[in-house]
């Protein structure tokens, strides 16, 4: 790779690589940085983990942070497909080489490489979802939004399991069921910040079996046939979140309270919608603030409990 692919040039300033490798404790800290400021919810979930676990998922969240912004950040999509494919090359060479990383996400991470060797293809494979963003705008049924999850939720969740010691794959599917669920909840929250990004998330065979029109979402038109489609994609989605979320039962009570965090934060998101009677073309349903102090002290207390048993 030469210097001027490893400058990573059209990327967001703060993502371009410096002229000196950092070292694992300034790497770390550009990593502990970029999660504390970019989302909250991981920096308070970090908390409730094992203090040596916790660099590990800073700099797996680092490297999905990044390289989702280099996905949706840059408007040019022939630069963005470049950005990724040196991403990628930067990823191999920091398995291969990682004398020769010089990003403070490949320095960081090597070290979660190295004491916890998780499958690069997982990181492959967010790749792959960033690289699908880029040319794939509308979903036809509820079996490509899966095929999507596959790449660009799962793969988060199997290494969080990973880097907890967890390498099975059967809390891996059930993990796949929560974070595939998060990620469809997520698409439910924001079917109009989506639309107006020229995405369209909801499946166009719902939306036939429904009798709901392409322009209804663009012009925020809510109609009972709406409301139907809807409620039925919180159905499905809530039911996926309840069946993965038994993966709680199987791991220790640490990573119990932070998978709970997440799934409970899930089920926040779809019980909002619900409140709005599934009107979510008329604002973005949200967590309120009294709901989200309410999380964070059934997580505290859980951790308390957990350290309390041990």
């Amino acid at each position: 790779m030469t210097a001027t692919q490893h400058a990573l040039l059209g990327a967001p300033p703060e993502y371009l690589t410096p002229l000196e490798r950092p070292t694992l404790a300034e790497a770390r800290a550009w990593c502990r940085e970029l999660a504390t400021s970019h989302y909250e919810n991981f920096h308070v979930a970090t908390f409730f983990l094992p203090a040596k676990v916790r660099p590990h998922f800073e700099s797996i969240y680092a490297y999905c942070r990044v390289a989702d912004d280099l996905g949706d950040e840059v408007e040019d999509r022939e630069v963005a497909t470049r950005l990724l494919n040196t991403w990628g090359t930067m990823l191999e060479e920091c398995y291969d080489a990682p004398e020769r990383s010089m990003h403070p996400v490949f320095v960081a991470l090597r070290e979660t490489i190295r004491e916890c060797d998780p499958p690069r293809q997982l990181f492959l494979d967010l790749l792959h979802a960033f690289r699908m963003d880029q040319n794939k705008t509308e979903y036809e049924s509820w079996e490509e939004l899966l095929e999507y999850s596959h790449y660009s939720a799962n793969p988060v969740g199997r290494l969080v399991l990973w880097v907890c010691g967890y390498t099975d794959e059967a809390r891996a599917l059930m993990s796949d069921k929560v974070c595939t669920a998060l990620q469809l909840a997520n698409f439910w929250q924001d079917v109009v910040e989506d639309k107006e990004r020229g995405r369209r998330y909801i499946p166009a065979e719902s939306m036939l079996r429904f009798g709901v029109e392409e322009g209804q979402i663009e012009g925020r038109v809510f109609t009972p046939e709406f409301r139907g489609m809807m409620q039925d994609l919180v159905v499905r989605t809530r039911a996926m979140l309840i069946e993965g979320g038994e993966i709680s039962l199987h791991v220790d009570k640490e990573l119990k309270v932070v998978l709970d965090l997440f799934r409970k934060g899930g089920e926040a998101i779809l019980n909002g919608i619900t409140r709005q009677d599934f009107d979510v073309l008329r604002g973005r349903p949200v967590v309120s603030k009294t709901r989200k102090v309410g999380l964070l002290i059934e997580a505290l207390v859980g951790k308390l409990s957990s350290g309390m048993a041990s």
